[in-house]
């Protein structure tokens, strides 16, 4: 339901701010931003035995743009574990939590400015830490490397204090063979999208 949450949030900032694109007066994203993560969703596909889980999802990041039209980007986020129904090795798991996970990225973001919605593409490499789930088999803490690649829009207020944003990603996680069966013998992939609140910390 979380997970639901998220992705309708995603989908309704998107639809907000679309109207804003009309609009004649300039824009461009501010010297320094800071985004707020408040919901999302990440949803893992299914590989071999491992299955496709969604964990809600929130965090921030702190966007250096260097000139209006490339930028650079550090995240650090986090999803929490959702209540769902699994089949895991065969088995069909009931109402049972998925991990924990711990994410951290370094991206470059290039951004079309000119109007108060903003659209971008971004992408770039970090990692990503899974925590326990004993019910799962996870008994310990694993670390993977991760690629993202995706896109999204950004709309900024005209009095140039804040905006919102809206964003999506393809991840590609690392396979590691000391990893639980559950997640990350072999590379996964998956999809992330969130709506978030932009903070302009510092002007051109």
């Amino acid at each position: 339901m979380k997970a639901l949450v998220g992705i309708s949030l995603g989908a309704l900032l998107l639809a907000g701010v679309a109207p804003a694109f009309a609009q004649d007066a300039p824009a461009e994203p501010p010297t320094l931003e800071v985004t707020i993560i408040p919901g999302g969703a990440t949803i893992f596909q299914s590989k071999n035995a491992s299955p496709d889980f969604t964990n809600y999802t929130y965090g921030g990041a702190v966007t250096y743009n260097i000139t209006p039209f490339v930028g650079v980007e550090g995240e650090v986020g986090g999803t929490a574990g959702v209540s769902q129904n699994l089949t895991f090795a065969g088995s069909a798991l009931s109402n049972i939590k998925t991990p924990n996970t711990l994410t951290y990225n370094g991206n470059l973001v290039v951004s079309a400015p000119g109007h108060s919605v903003v659209p971008f593409i971004t992408g770039g490499i970090g990692g990503l830490t899974m925590f326990e789930r004993a019910a799962l088999g996870v008994d310990n803490r694993t670390t993977f490397l991760t690629g993202n690649v995706g896109g999204g829009v950004k709309w900024y207020a005209s009095n140039g204090r804040w905006g919102l944003r809206a964003d999506y990603r393809f991840i590609g996680v690392r396979g590691n063979d000391s990893a639980p069966a559950f997640f990350g013998q072999n590379a996964r992939y998956g999809h992330r999208i969130y709506g978030a609140v932009i903070i302009n910390a510092l002007s051109r």
